[in-house]
């Protein structure tokens, strides 16, 4: 039984730096100031109670009520606001404001608690009320600052650690996060990829062709895409192979360094090959964050189930 508890404690509780935590904060102030500064143009219309597109605000907040009406959105915001004499739209580039500055704090590691709590808070707000418009990327993006906001920090790398006199984090702790971000990006890809193998137009290469001819992600050109039609259900099974299988080699030493190479690859591949920019730069920045580290530093590899216990008890 103590050699089971030994076992468990390692595998959830292992001795990592925060070298980890270090990427995932830069990588998602980063993330967060392009998904603010990308938007800037279309804010207001996107957010505004009757914005001039089909799908506005006060339509789907209205849909969300439906389902619960504890998700957060921005018409809580400018509900407070109002009640201060504050109109809709100083609201709405108060809160852009307000999540532009926690991107740019969050990458130079300024107040890296409360900036990251404002960070997932307001971004959360904003996909939730577009959230007809919203996709992969930012559902990853709000994944990636809801660790983040609970991880230990400020890493040693942030501004804070110089300000307040950083001491080292619990390397038992760091370890533990770090852990569940891991495991979370392999059910993502796992399943991702075992969807994919379920349908046959991966294996044929349909869908690679439908995704790279349909507006507004058709960048590349149809002459080029004839010309490699051949190759395209090779890339489908490619892309469903490194997937499925990310959950093994990604943890296999051998073979680590292979697969964190594909997976980026392929990534860095979609967003110049589709305009995908911010949706690849997360899934990097999640990547890295989760088994890049391991490679790039050494790792503290000494395993002690007593320190284990010992923190476990305190």
């Amino acid at each position: 039984m103590q050699r089971i508890q030994d076992r468990l404690a390692g595998l959830l509780f292992p001795v990592e730096s925060d070298h980890w935590l270090a990427i995932l904060r830069a990588g998602l102030g980063l993330q967060v100031a392009g998904y603010t500064l990308s938007s800037r143009g279309d804010w207001l219309e996107l957010f505004s109670k009757r914005g001039g597109g089909l799908v506005n605000r006060e339509l789907t907040e209205a849909i969300l009520n439906l389902q619960t009406p504890l998700i957060p959105r921005l018409g809580w915001l400018i509900s407070i606001g109002s009640h201060f004499g504050l109109s809709e739209p100083t609201v709405l580039w108060l809160a852009w404001t307000c999540l532009l500055l926690a991107g740019f704090c969050l990458l130079l590691g300024l107040f890296c608690r409360s900036t990251a709590v404002i960070a997932w808070f307001l971004h959360l707000c904003a996909v939730k009320s577009e959230d007809f418009l919203s996709y992969g990327m930012d559902n990853f993006t709000t994944i990636g600052l809801f660790y983040l906001m609970l991880s230990p920090l400020p890493d040693r790398f942030a501004l804070d650690a110089y300000i307040w006199r950083f001491r080292p984090q619990n390397p038992h702790l760091l370890g533990f996060f770090r852990r569940v971000l891991q495991l979370h990006v392999c059910i993502i890809y796992f399943f991702g990829g075992v969807t994919k193998f379920m349908g046959l137009e991966w294996w044929t290469g349909n869908s690679i062709w439908r995704a790279l001819i349909s507006p507004p992600y058709n960048l590349v050109s149809p002459q080029a895409l004839v010309a490699w039609k051949y190759f395209l259900p090779l890339v489908g099974i490619f892309i469903c192979t490194i997937e499925t299988a990310y959950p093994l080699f990604i943890w296999l030493k051998e073979t680590r360094l292979i697969w964190l190479t594909c997976i980026i690859g392929m990534h860095i591949v979609i967003g110049l090959t589709m305009g995908l920019y911010l949706f690849s730069l997360i899934m990097i920045i999640l990547n890295l964050a989760a088994f890049g580290s391991a490679i790039t530093q050494t790792q503290l590899r000494t395993y002690q189930p007593e320190a284990v216990g010992k923190w476990l008890m305190n």
